[in-house]
């Protein structure tokens, strides 16, 4: 066999190899969906974001804060994981500056990215803070708010001032989080 035989057998052979194992993956995770697995992704539009004191007052020392509720209005259980998405959104719904920054918060503690998987009705919970006392605040009208990180968005009214475009959100989780 010349040379380029041999490339031609390898590459063949190495797209065979790709292919079975590809196909593998395909028919464990077609398997994976049966009774006792894991709940799958949220799909758009299932999921209903708010915000929401939940009797409890974030302020002080500059920084203000409030709870994000994601709620499953779909009909099936379903899996979120991570961090909302945000970004801040000014009258008329011109897009500002916005940077988050994923961990602790002024408030709470982070629980980590993990999956937070949410039975229809069900609803899990990010803490979501700002501070409002600097030069360059800008003034928000509404907040996107993105469940998985994807494009899939909600846009929840939030009319605050928000130092830099900056917020600090904990990973959604099904208890509120708090700072012990």
């Amino acid at each position: 066999m010349t040379i380029r035989g041999l490339r031609t057998a390898a590459t063949v052979t190495a797209a065979v190899a790709l292919a079975v194992g590809a196909s593998a993956g395909i028919a464990s995770a077609a398997g994976a969906a049966g009774p006792g697995a894991a709940a799958g992704s949220c799909a758009p539009g299932t999921l209903k974001v708010t915000t929401t004191s939940a009797g409890s007052s974030q302020a002080g020392m500059s920084h203000s804060g409030t709870y994000l509720k994601v709620t499953n209005t779909g009909q099936s259980t379903c899996a979120i994981n991570g961090y909302p998405g945000l970004a801040l959104e000014g009258a008329g719904h011109t897009a500002l500056k916005t940077t988050a920054h994923h961990g602790d918060t002024h408030f709470a503690k982070d629980p980590g990215a993990h999956q937070v998987t949410l039975k229809p009705g069900k609803s899990a919970f990010a803490d979501l803070v700002w501070t409002h006392a600097g030069p360059s605040s800008a003034q928000a009208k509404y907040l996107q708010v993105s469940p998985t990180g994807g494009n899939s968005h909600s846009v929840v009214p939030f009319d605050t001032l928000v130092d830099g475009g900056a917020l600090s959100v904990t990973a959604w989780s099904v208890k509120l989080p708090s700072a012990s």
